[in-house]
């Protein structure tokens, strides 16, 4: 058994250096080129500003066709800051003039790799450019993808962008918050809520006009996407099939159709609710009514009061009825800016009566309230099943004459341009790497040329996980104790498990046989048989005792007799002591065992007086 546990032992080792193994080769397995990473530091303190691992930042380029890519390492080529105000709202705040800068992360930073920072706080901002290309809505499926980093956090804002519905009269310089969008994409929290926006302008074949329509919620939690301060990767997936999936950090994290799972739905209901239907003045929707056959009983009386004093009450000994519960507090002094002509007379604060703390009370006494066992309040007819109930009532339905049915929502407004249109009580916000593309592998490449780098320089930056235990513990000093715990656990189960056990000795431990009972009729067969071989003796000894003389004849008598009184005392001692040895089950084993050292030769009693006694002769 031992030599089992040294195994296991030896096995949960070796399974924990191949672990550890195995995750140092995950955290260096990325497609970038590294040129000095210390994997052994010897420092106890190190700076923090410098980071760990020295990568060799390289612009992404996309590996296939795209609409339109932007990494700001070249500045904002291309964008247009707009220069319009917002409508209906005050001109001190409606102009667009929140700042835009190219700018590096400020943590975990990729030299060279740059983004741009929205740096105003209760500003507006707003920022475009053209694609290169428009993307129109027909066969191939459309990913839209970029780069999200809070840098402190987010109180109250978005991070959103808008593609921007194609037409003649787009101008950038004036792109403000009603200018036409197909689709609006990404992060907006404010308070507690947190939300990943998927919304599109869908256009009714009807009447023409645009609604929108928004995606149902993830069913995650968001809440450490804002809050942890690292670049997330953003990215929406809308399909020809009518389906889509949104993504952060390249894992779903909502999907569902076009037709299925917005709000409100794509398609209106064929039928409708008639707006001149009003409900008939007779109609019954009580499915309970008071019997009317109820009559309220003579003794019930409404008038009786629910408390009433309690007659049996009486006033604790020593209570103070002459001082009252509070007084002048007699240290208050009157404040030297007291006006009586303009505040009134001063009053000393009334403070609790100091007499009343060791009395059971003080001022009038009056007796407790208790319940009235007489009260039973208003009277009121039971309730019965409305004979007349009719039901909840509810208009008609007709069918709608706006009904409509589109089967591709897909086919949405051609897009060919993209804009961030924001609001933020927060600065330093960082977008960077973005991306439209109808190719989920060409989306993929430039995220790891560009995220990927990101994600890996975090990871190399992130304290051990001793310091983020013992950071931890700081705020919550209640964890120490869960340490200990988690730490004396195996420690104390490997000292059981595979500490060499101490060998002792085995012993054959012999249940001793419990001596029977001997009856007094077995008794008294044995005692026959005894005088039987004492008379066989006398007999064989009366040839030789012939030649003796009587005086001699006489003492053998006189032996005999001493004899037979000598065998019936050891006979009744046997007897006492057989009885004594069947009643004590409950001896221990040392006595037994010198029992059986007695009874060794495994005779009986009396057998055992007989051989005594044929040696006396």
């Amino acid at each position: 058994m031992h030599f089992q546990w040294d195994w296991l032992c030896l096995g949960v080792l070796l399974i924990s250096s191949v672990t550890a193994e195995t995750e140092n080769e995950e955290n260096l397995d990325a497609d970038v080129e590294v040129e000095d990473f210390d994997m052994q530091s010897q420092e106890t303190e190190v700076d923090r500003d410098k980071p760990s691992i020295e990568v060799v930042y390289q612009t992404p380029k996309p590996t296939g066709e795209v609409y339109f890519t932007e990494t700001f390492d070249g500045g904002l080529s291309g964008w247009v800051l707009s220069k319009t105000k917002k409508e209906d709202i005050d001109d001190n705040i409606a102009k667009y003039d929140g700042r835009w800068e190219v700018e590096e992360l400020k943590e975990n930073t990729v030299p060279g790799d740059r983004g741009l920072v929205l740096k105003s706080v209760a500003k507006h901002h707003a920022i475009s450019a053209m694609l290169t290309k428009p993307f129109i809505f027909d066969d191939k499926p459309l990913i839209v993808q970029y780069e999200v980093n809070f840098q402190k956090g987010i109180d109250c804002g978005g991070a959103y962008i808008k593609l921007l519905s194609s037409s003649d009269d787009l101008n950038l310089e004036y792109f403000f918050d009603r200018t036409p969008y197909t689709i609006m994409f990404g992060p907006d929290k404010c308070g507690e809520d947190y939300k990943l926006h998927f919304i599109f302008r869908h256009k009714n074949p009807k009447t023409g006009e645009y609604d929108e329509k928004h995606a149902e919620r993830p069913d995650v939690d968001l809440k450490k996407f804002y809050l942890d301060k690292k670049t997330h990767l953003y990215t929406l997936v809308l399909k020809p099939d009518d389906t889509f999936e949104m993504l952060i950090d390249q894992t779903v994290v909502s999907k569902g159709s076009l037709l299925e799972n917005m709000v409100p739905p794509v398609n209106p209901s064929k039928e409708i609710e008639d707006p001149s239907d009003k409900k008939p003045d007779d109609w019954d929707e009580r499915p309970k009514i008071p019997d009317p056959n109820a009559v309220k009983p003579d003794d019930w009386d409404e008038d009786e009061p629910s408390k009433i004093e309690d007659p049996d009450a009486v006033k604790p000994e020593g209570w103070l009825d002459d001082e009252p519960e509070y007084v002048p507090d007699p240290n208050a002094k009157k404040p030297k800016d007291w006006d009586e002509e303009m505040d009134g007379e001063w009053e000393a604060p009334q403070i609790p009566n100091p007499k009343c703390e060791t009395a059971p009370g003080c001022g009038e006494w009056v007796r407790p309230m208790k319940n009235n066992p007489r009260y039973k309040g208003k009277w009121r007819a039971p309730m019965i099943d409305n004979p007349n109930y009719q039901g909840i009532w509810s208009p008609r339905k007709i069918p709608n004459p706006d009904y409509f049915e589109d089967l591709h929502p897909f086919k949405m407004t051609t897009v060919s341009a993209i804009g961030l249109e924001l609001w933020s009580m927060t600065s330093d916000i960082y977008f960077d790497n973005f991306i439209i593309c109808s190719e989920k592998e060409v989306a993929d490449h430039w995220a790891a040329d560009g995220w990927g780098l990101k994600k890996l320089v975090a990871s190399a930056n992130e304290p051990g996980m001793f310091s983020q235990l013992v950071t931890a513990a700081e705020d919550h000093p209640w964890l120490w104790v869960l340490y200990i715990l988690t730490l004396a656990l195996p420690v104390g189960l490997g000292v059981l498990f595979c500490w060499p056990a101490k060998k002792t000795d085995e012993y054959d431990f012999k249940k001793p046989d419990v001596s029977k009972q001997i009856r007094k009729g077995e008794l008294k067969q044995e005692r026959e048989e005894f005088e039987d071989d004492e008379i066989d003796e006398e007999k064989e000894n009366e040839d030789t005792a012939e030649d003796e003389d009587e005086g001699e004849g006489g003492e053998d008598l006189d032996d005999d007799e001493e004899e037979n009184e000598v065998a019936d005392e050891e006979e009744n001692e046997v007897a006492d002591a057989t009885q004594e040895e069947g009643g004590m089950s409950n001896k221990s084993d040392s006595e037994d065992e010198k029992k059986e050292a007695d009874e060794g030769t495994g005779d009986h009693p009396l057998r055992s007086v007989r051989k005594r006694r044929v040696r006396k002769d």
